[in-house]
């Protein structure tokens, strides 16, 4: 992705490094495998695996740790890639919606934080908390993405922050509190379905913001974000942990679905198009 001479958000809060440290107990005595899948499970389903990760160990957070180059250069990439955002879906309100976007807040931080919506750390991975209106991204999701999810490239980044800015469009629609109340009413079966409708239209909604920056991509970046979409489906997740895919349990939707509704948006650029909720068929 050509981020050269992209100007930087403003609406990037900045926060210092942090570390848990643990005190006995290992991992909940994972092996290494077992470690990497619990942590792809909580970065992509918002599970918080911190207790499965420590087998029941204190913790203590310790914040304000001195800021290394890699998350520089991350927070960077994070704040121009959001930058993008902001004036994509300013176009897209003004024009599709006749509405005026206001976008959201990015807090950028390295292990720990805290936010309305609770305690953020390595292992619930990037989030967006309607209850702020921010979006909430770990420094090192970077490498987890592509290091140990095969999902690489700067594009493949790029798609995930965008589809955490496309659950604030939700909830600047509307769209968001009104799925949440219906959550709460429902059983754990039916409240997972409608997050999976929520998550699927995010993805469509991230496909939109793509096609409006096709300037900047370049070779082979489509097929980044379709790469990591197949990656972070919850089918996909659910084998990488060994276990048989369970769909009642799904809440983001199957390796197919996420790609699908992704390329939807990419290629109708229409919001009207992201309609999951309107779907007979995912």
């Amino acid at each position: 992705m050509r981020l050269r001479g992209i100007r930087r958000s403003k609406n990037v809060e900045v926060r210092g490094g942090g570390s848990r440290r643990r005190s006995g107990g290992k991992a909940g005595g994972l092996g290494v495998v077992g470690v990497l899948a619990v942590l792809a499970i909580g970065y992509f389903t918002g599970m918080d695996v911190t207790p499965l990760l420590q087998g029941g160990a204190q913790t203590q957070v310790q914040q304000n740790g001195p800021v290394s180059e890699a998350d520089a250069r991350a927070t960077q990439f994070s704040a121009q890639v959001l930058a993008t955002t902001e004036d994509v879906w300013a176009k897209i309100f003004a024009e599709q919606l006749d509405r005026t976007y206001s976008p959201p807040q990015l807090v950028v931080f390295s292990n720990v934080t805290q936010s309305p919506c609770g305690g953020a750390s390595g292992a619930t991975g990037p989030f967006y908390c309607p209850a702020d209106s921010k979006a909430y991204l770990d420094t090192g999701f970077f490498n987890l993405l592509s290091e140990r999810m095969g999902a690489g490239g700067d594009f493949a980044a790029a798609y995930v922050i965008a589809h955490e800015v496309a659950h604030h469009v939700q909830n600047e629609l509307g769209i968001l509190p009104k799925v949440n109340a219906a959550r709460q009413r429902a059983n754990k079966p039916e409240a997972n379905a409608l997050t999976v409708r929520l998550e699927l239209m995010a993805d469509c909604l991230s496909g939109i913001w793509a096609k409006n920056v096709q300037g900047l991509m370049e070779r082979g970046d489509l097929q980044e974000a379709l790469n990591a979409a197949r990656k972070i489906g919850d089918d996909h997740l659910q084998r990488q942990a060994g276990r048989v895919p369970q769909p009642h349990t799904f809440t983001h939707g199957t390796s197919e679905q996420r790609a699908r509704w992704f390329a939807r948006g990419f290629e109708s650029g229409a919001v009207g198009q992201c309609d999951t909720f309107a779907a007979r068929q995912l």
